[in-house]
């Protein structure tokens, strides 16, 4: 329930405060007095788009404020906005001069979606045009669902989010398909690397080896003589000369002294120990030449093996290390890929689980739907004979549809307003009365269970007369128990109203400006006289009026 609601600089309205009563508010004035400015204050509060200019001129910003009952369902989501013992929330917008918003709950910041969202079990809008978007397939869809109860509404709350998670995972396979082609191009590919540095085997060690190997094998033949020729001039074959034997020969004289002066004696030792180093170097040399065999085609081998080696280098980075980095890294995009495939797999099979999971959900919707379709329209027809359309025919018709976030289902609502015609689909009922009355209806047995309140704006446009008596009883029996708030010109719909405001504006000042009055008894009179097109001092008018308010009192009474 809405117990105020605040307005300041909002279009015309310099400041209104309305305190609404339970049962059947109506807001009544003449045309262009600012009650649609209401309506765009409710839907502010409702998280909706702040139009441009409608801030009052000269002001810096406008302001709407909504103090509302706090439902159950409601008080664990807002958590620690509220105290405790708190009976109420306050939602608010203001509106800045240059078209900025800002949203509060309770005083907080919020964000207009958190306005949407709290303000859904609260209240509904529906504006002068609501009856035109009641033909679209979704809102009858909808209309329906929330007909079948709050289990139905979990159950496709629910499904929607199944649905939405297979279309994720349809995407998801779409892609990993169209990757396909290309994967297989690039596997192609990292088999051939991967064969070709794998069939080498390079080693980084190996190829050390394999380079000092072949500057041996390029000059074998220079070796053998260095290393001959050094081994003669240090010790010949035959034992004559070479630096070997004359130095065996100045030891002899110097171990003829040994003893005698220590000096001599150090000297000596070197010059021994010089002496086998000699004839040891000698040997090592010969060894050398005649070990420094080439077998024959080795050379030719060791050079195709660094050669493979190179052409691997030239194409992966220029080193051993790095073409066995490449090996590592194509494995590993290897392994990639296999995994990519194990994910399409995997994919499909989600994709057939949840479309398995999708249709078996959407069975269980469309019996819901389908048992209270028949509720539904019996109800409504109910409802249209007490709007003046006795001999109305309604009928609510499903049809099957390829399964969207809502189902499988497509609901058309049918009427015929005159017996012996056809039912036919809503969307072509020519009288914008009739489909006044038919919205009623159907919005109406949609909300009958609900809790929020209903806010009508002109919902009874285009007709006149007994059919607006019967439009004004069942917005008040709509009201039982609840609030509905009616911005009307029906005199017959504002005879029935618990609380009555009347809007008017004074253009007397250079800014129009709209005032909000709360009609007390003394006034109801006058306000219906106006809205009849009479003068205030047309005293058929005011038997009309006063009339009028005593059968509204009477059928209260009664009911």
């Amino acid at each position: 329930m809405l117990h105020e609601l605040r307005v300041e600089n909002l279009l015309l309205i310099e400041r209104a405060e309305l305190r609404l009563a339970p049962g059947l508010n109506v807001l009544t004035g003449e045309t262009g007095a600012g009650k649609t400015v209401l309506a765009h204050a409710l839907d502010l509060l409702l998280g909706g788009k702040a139009r441009s200019g409608i801030v009052r001129p000269g002001a810096a910003e406008a302001y709407v404020e909504g103090v509302f009952a706090l439902p159950d369902e409601l008080r664990g989501e807002l958590g620690e906005r509220l105290p405790s013992d708190a009976e109420e929330v306050v939602l608010a917008r203001r509106v800045s001069a240059e078209g900025r918003t800002r949203a509060y709950v309770n005083g907080r910041s919020a964000s207009a979606a958190d306005l949407r969202e709290l303000a859904a079990p609260l209240i509904a809008f529906y504006g002068q045009h609501e009856h035109r978007r009641l033909t679209l397939a979704s809102t009858q869809l909808d209309v329906l669902d929330r007909f079948c109860g709050d289990e139905q509404l979990a159950r496709r709350a629910a499904f929607a989010e199944l649905h939405a998670e297979a279309r994720r995972t349809e995407g998801e396979l779409a892609t990993l398909r169209e990757r396909a082609g290309a994967r297989d191009r690039e596997l192609d590919l990292l088999s051939f690397e991967l064969a070709e540095i794998e069939e080498v085997a390079p080693d980084e060690g190996e190829e050390r080896d394999l380079l000092v190997e072949r500057d041996r094998l390029r000059h074998v033949e220079a070796l053998r003589t260095a290393a001959a020729v050094g081994a003669e001039a240090v010790a010949p074959d035959d034992g004559e000369g070479g630096a070997a034997t004359l130095l065996a020969q100045g030891g002899v004289e110097l171990d003829g002294v040994a003893g005698v002066d220590a000096e001599l004696d150090a000297l000596a030792e070197r010059y021994r120990t010089l002496t086998l180093e000699a004839q040891d170097l000698g040997a090592e040399l010969r060894r050398y030449a005649e070990g420094l065999e080439a077998e024959p085609g080795r050379l030719d081998t060791v050079e195709a093996r660094l050669g493979a080696v190179d052409r691997l280098k030239r194409k992966h980075g220029g080193s051993v290390a790095a073409v066995l980095e490449h090996a590592a890294t194509c494995r590993a995009r290897r392994d990639e890929l296999a995994g990519a495939e194990e994910a399409l797999e995997e994919a499909a099979a989600r994709l057939e689980e949840a479309r398995a999971v999708l249709r078996e959900r959407a069975a269980e919707l469309h019996a819901a739907r389908e048992a209270a379709a028949p509720a539904l329209a019996e109800s409504v027809r109910e409802r249209l004979a007490d709007l003046a359309m006795e001999a109305a025919a309604f009928e609510v018709v499903l049809e099957e549809r390829d399964p969207g976030p809502t189902g499988a289902d497509a609901v058309e609502f049918r009427i015929a307003a005159n017996p012996g015609v056809p039912a036919g689909p809503l969307r072509d009922i020519a009288s914008g009365g009739e489909l006044s009355r038919v919205m009623l209806a159907i919005m109406g047995v949609a909300n009958e269970q609900g809790g929020a309140t209903l806010v009508f704006d002109e919902v009874d446009a285009g007709i006149g007369g007994v059919t607006a008596r019967a439009v004004g009883e069942q917005l008040r029996a709509l009201a039982a128990g609840r609030q509905v708030v009616c911005i009307t010109h029906l005199p017959q719909v504002a005879s029935l109203a618990a609380r009555h405001f009347s809007i008017a504006k004074d253009t007397s000042a250079d800014t129009a400006r709209t005032t909000v009055t709360a009609l007390d008894a003394d006034d109801l009179v006058g306000e219906l006289v106006r809205m009849l097109g009479a003068d205030r001092d047309d005293d058929a008018a005011r038997r009309h009026a006063e009339e009028l308010l005593r059968a509204g009192c009477a059928a209260s009474l009664s009911s």
